[in-house]
């Protein structure tokens, strides 16, 4: 056994004759946890309740496993002898999409950036730090180490690290309002990375590093002025990476063309053209056709169009080596050539413009936001009477006043949309009194 199949806490098994590997029994964890269910009712980019068609972050993940595990298939097939001494696995890369959501808060986006507001002054918020704050803490299925995953599942999620504490430091944020509404959120999204909280475990992850791979793994570098951002991940996070990408920019397009919020002139002018200028192989000689797929009108020729864009994708990745790392793992990067690289961003940025920055749906995030703050400043401000029993024993036994307010962070994170709705409506609305379930 290798150092990055070892678990934090000792595995206690009662499962006699139990043949599954590492990352077969990680896999399970994932799927059968009560964050990962959640990830139904959570809003992927539509909002949850608007139609029974779109992606929720749940189908989302189910999509980015798959495709990650496309990936595995081919770079085993593209490079047979580097994946070997890789030991890529289907099962890693699977435990890992399904897991990369796992902590983002209800309302998308906007609840994190909601809850970073709330949590600037105590660590801060963000969906990738939650995300490994749950898998190595909050869920049970060990008595202080979360889902007690395998070393290298933990470092495949590990997206971003480094602390959003070091992130932050040169940042100036404005003076916070007293008046939700007159909040722009614009000033408040948080940098990419892990609580310090966290440490502890992070520091176990990174064990079997040198001193000098362990530096350079966790560097950062300027972005966007006054922020720092983190630069490198395992070859399994980049396979992961490359999946959710894809899985973001094409499936999330094909609901927003079944949902009538992006029309084909806009499609034909910002991709279609665009593609056809690369001079990419099949991707360009068939652009038009796809343009004309998926905006037929029917099922079949659409699903065709979105498998055909999945697969061109896939079957362009390569792995290349950084010449940066003593230890293989993190010296592999997946990656798609450049002009396949600007196809990707080309399909991501039209869904970002057309469908994210509606405004119906940035109605949706700013009320997602709004009630999230207001719920934050009543639990903290009567936590032991408000919370529920569980949460504010938690919250009672907490060392510190960043840790209570942490624990906030995560009741009012792991909720799912419609939860945060009912509580909401509880805590504010006259005539709903209705009691919740956890």
């Amino acid at each position: 056994m290798t150092p990055w199949h070892i678990r934090k806490s000792e595995r206690v098994s009662l499962h006699d004759g139990d043949i599954r590997t590492p990352y077969q029994r990680d896999k399970a964890r994932i799927m059968h946890a009560a964050s990962f269910r959640r990830l139904q009712a959570k809003t992927q980019v539509v909002g949850v309740g608007i139609s029974d068609f779109y992606r929720t972050r749940l189908t989302h993940s189910l999509e980015a496993a798959q495709i990650g595990t496309g990936i595995v298939a081919h770079l085993k097939s593209v490079k047979a002898q580097l994946s070997a001494q890789l030991g890529l696995d289907e099962y890693l890369i699977e435990t890992i999409c399904l897991g990369h959501d796992i902590g983002h808060p209800p309302f998308g986006h906007g609840g994190e950036v909601a809850l970073h507001y709330m949590m600037s002054d105590f660590g801060g918020f963000e969906g990738n730090g939650q995300t490994f704050r749950i898998l190595t803490n909050l869920e049970s299925y060990s008595a202080s180490d979360g889902m007690n995953l395998a070393r290298r599942s933990l470092l495949g999620i590990l997206k971003y690290p480094n602390f959003i504490d070091v992130l932050d430091r040169k940042r100036q944020y404005p003076e916070k309002k007293t008046k939700f509404s007159t909040v722009n959120t614009a000033h408040w999204i948080p940098p990419k990375g892990l609580f310090y909280c966290d440490k502890t475990t992070f520091d176990w992850v990174l064990s079997p590093l040198s001193a000098q791979d362990k530096e350079k793994f966790t560097s950062v570098l300027a972005h966007d002025c006054d922020r720092l951002k983190t630069q490198y991940k395992s070859v399994d996070c980049s396979i992961m990476e490359l999946a959710d990408d894809i899985a973001y920019a094409v499936h999330d397009l094909e609901d927003a063309v079944v949902m009538s919020l992006i029309d084909q002139m806009a499609y034909h002018k910002e991709v279609t053209m665009p593609l056809r200028e690369l001079a990419i192989p099949w991707l360009s000689d068939n652009a038009l056709r796809i343009e004309e797929q998926l905006f037929c009108g029917k099922t079949f020729p659409r699903k065709n169009a979105i498998g055909g864009l999945v697969n061109a994708f896939i079957t362009a990745i390569d792995m290349h080596a950084l010449n940066k790392f003593d230890e293989l793992l993190l010296d592999i990067n997946a990656y798609l050539p450049s002009q396949y690289a600007i196809a990707l961003n080309t399909l991501k940025q039209f869904v970002f413009r057309h469908v994210i920055r509606k405004p119906e749906i940035q109605i949706l995030e700013y009320k997602g936001q709004q009630m999230i703050m207001a719920m934050f400043e009543v639990f903290a401000n009567e936590p032991q009477r408000l919370l529920p029993e569980n949460t504010a024993r938690r919250w009672h036994d907490a060392p510190s006043t960043a840790m209570e307010m942490r624990i906030i962070a995560d009741y009012i994170s792991g909720m799912t949309d419609e939860y945060a709705n009912r509580v909401y409506a509880n805590l504010f609305l006259p005539k709903s009194h209705r009691i919740t379930d956890r």
